[in-house]
């Protein structure tokens, strides 16, 4: 009698425990998702939002065709998830702590993006038509977009500043572990692949389109962003 007791108490705490993990399971995976809903929604205006990325993108969809626009959307990416994996590594806060190099980084930056607007410059100033004929610069190629993506990313310390102080805010439950870090980062970095892929199909749909003066008005409009772009970025404070 006290055997069956005995048994039926052990499976009725043994259900009350399954029960309470279920709960903790749930309401575990509620924050979760709570978590990255709110980073979806914070990403994306943060990726929507035009910058150096998005003229870069522009930059060479209009010199290189859709392959180039992409390949340049690739490099981006790539450049923010190598800021991801050293914020998640803690070698970001080893980079802010250092003036220095935060600012070395930051005026080389600054310099390659005033290069590639002044590359747009010249290109611009370089093209003329004589009825449907308009000299064009060299392409550019996939494999160089991908380059200019990825450098233009890395020089630019901003990026490993804000993912350090983003990525923690979501971590469920305020654990801002390695994983849980590298996964919000990647899930920008996806993000920002997506959006500037979209920009790169559009920009190349009406490519085509484009001869003579307008051409030339373009590249001097993304020539001067990308100057004004790098400049901002060397006078700006951390």
């Amino acid at each position: 009698m006290r055997a069956s007791r005995h048994s039926t108490g052990q499976r009725a705490g043994s259900e009350h425990r399954e029960i309470k993990n279920a709960r903790r399971r749930a309401i575990l995976l509620s924050n979760m998702l709570e978590s990255v809903a709110a980073f979806v929604a914070v990403s994306a205006v943060v990726i929507c939002t035009p910058g150096q990325d998005t003229a870069l993108t522009i930059r060479n969809t209009l010199a290189g065709g859709r392959r180039s626009g992409i390949a340049t959307a690739g490099g981006v990416a790539l450049g923010q998830a190598i800021w991801t994996i050293a914020a998640s590594l803690g070698v970001v806060a080893l980079l802010s702590a250092s003036e220095p190099a935060f600012r070395a980084l930051k005026l080389a930056g600054a310099a390659y993006l005033v290069y590639l607007g002044a590359q747009s410059l010249y290109a611009a100033l370089r093209r003329h038509g004589h009825g449907h004929e308009v000299r064009r610069g060299a392409p550019i190629a996939p494999a160089r977009a991908l380059r200019q993506g990825i450098i233009s990313n890395l020089g630019n310390p901003k990026m490993a500043v804000f993912f350090a102080s983003l990525l923690p805010q979501f971590a469920p439950g305020g654990a801002a572990s390695f994983t849980g870090l590298l996964a919000f980062g990647l899930l920008f970095c996806s993000l920002t692949l997506g959006w500037l892929t979209l920009y790169a199909f559009a920009v190349a749909r009406v490519r085509p389109l484009l001869a003579g003066p307008a051409q030339r008005v373009l590249d001097a409009l993304t020539g001067v962003v990308l100057v004004v772009f790098g400049a901002r970025l060397a006078a700006e404070q951390r």
